[in-house]
């Protein structure tokens, strides 16, 4: 009588379990859907500036020009009035995906100070639907100019109305107002220093998504870029999964600023796999290697439940035999 009260008992237990196994299976499984609503007003202008940010080398005593295209885009149907005009820049605190958290185009510090040698052939104009102007910067660059990065924003800013013009005083509702930045390193006495002070790569991962992430410092006077590589492997394989080795990631790193950086590997469903990420910024280099065990939720539930339907068939068979002994 004892033994069947223990095999029911058992059996009750392995139900609720299965019962339970099956309800987060089930959960696991489940797709959520995620509906996006944009609300979005025609525009009669369209503003563009190309390119949107320029890399460039200033030499004390010299003078530099550049080019800025600004373009009514096709898809206008009137003309655009235009202004431009020399901004600032200085990239705002935040540690987000590769970037900086935003931008700020007014505030003045010692890292655009070439605004004060810059100057820009056309303040104004107005272009006709898929019409194109081209702005022509000229920095004269002193010969005292400190070495290091400088930066300026080249800004135009739409100031149509809806009848083709000029927006005046109370007129003035919204504007659109784009900024192509201009990065420069003056040569001179310049510092390259770089300190990685992140480089992560996940052990085990509960769906197939990798991210390998990472944080560099410069703590010199010129920007660069810093340089990223991930490679993965299935674990008893040389057939690379994912591979940028030959064309490394780069995002540009400013002087007194660090910079997060995510890198991503499509992986599949389940599986072991060794991953390598290197991480480099000026003559500094990080090197992580990795063992990734990739085992979405559901399958951790299923192997826990067969593990602890195993322990728990040995205590019964354990606890009967010794019951049959006495």
């Amino acid at each position: 009588m004892k033994k069947f009260n223990i095999k029911n008992k058992y059996a009750l237990w392995s139900i609720k379990m299965m019962t339970l196994g099956a309800f987060f299976v089930s959960i696991a499984g489940l797709t959520s859907l995620n509906q996006v609503f944009a609300v979005d007003g025609e525009s009669a202008t369209a503003l563009t500036l190309s390119p949107m940010s320029q890399k460039i080398i200033l030499t004390p005593g010299e003078t530099y020009e550049g080019t800025i295209k600004v373009a009514n885009a096709a898809a206008s149907t009137e003309p655009m009035v235009f202004e431009a005009g020399i901004g600032s820049y200085n990239p705002m605190s935040g540690n987000g995906k590769d970037d900086y958290g935003g931008s700020d185009l007014t505030t003045r510090s010692n890292q655009n100070i070439m605004m004060d040698w810059t100057t820009i052939d056309k303040s104004t104009g107005t272009l006709q639907p898929n019409e194109t102007a081209v702005l022509k910067y000229t920095i004269k660059v002193p010969k005292d100019a400190p070495a290091g990065a400088q930066y300026i924003s080249i800004l135009a800013t739409d100031v149509t109305t809806s009848n083709g013009d000029k927006k005046e005083g109370a007129n003035i509702g919204s504007k659109i107002q784009l900024g192509s930045i201009v990065y420069a390193n003056v040569a001179g006495e310049t510092i390259e220093k770089g300190v990685i002070t992140e480089n992560s790569i996940p052990t085990i991962l509960t769906n197939n998504k990798l991210e390998a992430t990472s944080m560099v410092r410069n703590n010199g006077n010129v920007y660069t870029d810093a340089n990223y590589t991930l490679q993965v492997w299935p674990l008893f394989s040389d057939e690379e999964l994912c591979t940028n080795e030959e064309e490394a990631e780069t995002s540009l790193i400013l002087p007194d600023t660090e910079r997060y950086h995510v890198q991503t590997c499509d992986l599949p469903a389940v599986g072991i796999f060794k991953a390598k990420q290197v991480v480099k910024i000026f003559g500094e280099e990080s090197v992580l290697e990795k063992t990734i065990v990739v085992c979405p939720l559901w399958l951790m539930f299923v192997v826990v439940f067969i593990i602890v339907g195993i322990i728990v068939w040995l205590v019964i068979r354990i606890k009967m035999h010794k019951k049959a002994e006495d």
